[in-house]
């Protein structure tokens, strides 16, 4: 459940057009990965309010993965296709397997914002069609873990954090590689492709607390070209 606060008014660009944009700090993480400081704050109302939207259609689940243990961290989905894990494996589907109805679409400004970090992080002509919701309670957190079910390697993903801050957990090409710790913010962006698409991360347990637009939860949003 979002903050009542998100009622309240916004400037809904995802980023500056007028050169504001060259003063979002970046955080380089390898040659193809990138942290964007704050880069998704001045849109974070907006985007809080549509994740309730898409959450009132395709409300958040714990899904099992294939080795039968359900995940801690809570999920919807948004676009063409969205990413699903059952006990049969890890897949996207354009079919909600909770209502068996398409996932709601994906609204503009998530994919203006995608594009928008993508293309400031180096990575053109990117094109998402499948937005991942991650609803973090305390205690969640997400292991180690490759993004690879995608059809396309060269696309990068991009992944946006709202709410309660986290330590994102960035690995290296093998899972047994150590994992940098790095702090995560209310509207820090981070992206990654070309030599590192394929690096291990995670998210390790969120802390308890409370954030002024999101309560006790943190949101991640994770734009992918799927297909």
């Amino acid at each position: 459940m979002l903050s009542a606060n998100l009622t309240m008014p916004s400037d809904t660009l995802p980023y500056a057009d007028d050169g504001a944009q060259s003063a979002i700090q970046h955080v380089a993480l390898g040659s193809g990965a990138v942290v964007l400081r704050g880069y998704a704050r001045r849109c974070a109302v907006d985007l809080l309010s549509m994740i309730t939207s898409i959450s009132s259609l395709s409300p958040f689940r714990h899904m099992v993965v294939p080795g039968g243990w359900k995940m801690s961290v809570g999920l919807t989905n948004c676009g063409k296709v969205g990413w699903i894990t059952d006990r049969t494996g890890y897949r996207y589907d354009s079919l909600d397997p909770a209502t068996r109805r398409p996932w709601p679409k994906m609204p503009p400004l998530f994919a203006d914002l995608a594009t928008g970090a993508a293309k400031a992080a180096g990575f053109t002509d990117f094109c998402p069609d499948a937005c991942l919701i991650n609803r973090y309670a305390p205690g969640a957190r997400l292991s180690l873990h490759q993004d690879r079910d995608e059809r396309n390697f060269e696309h990068p993903i991009v992944s946006v954090s709202l709410g309660l801050p986290a330590i994102f957990l960035w690995g290296g090409k093998k899972r047994a590689d150590e994992a940098r710790r790095l702090p995560l913010h209310h509207g820090d962006v981070v992206v990654w492709g070309g030599p590192d698409r394929l690096n291990f991360h995670g998210v390790d347990a969120v802390a308890r607390g409370e954030h002024p637009l999101t309560g006790s939860f943190r949101f991640n949003l994770t734009f992918r070209q799927a297909r």
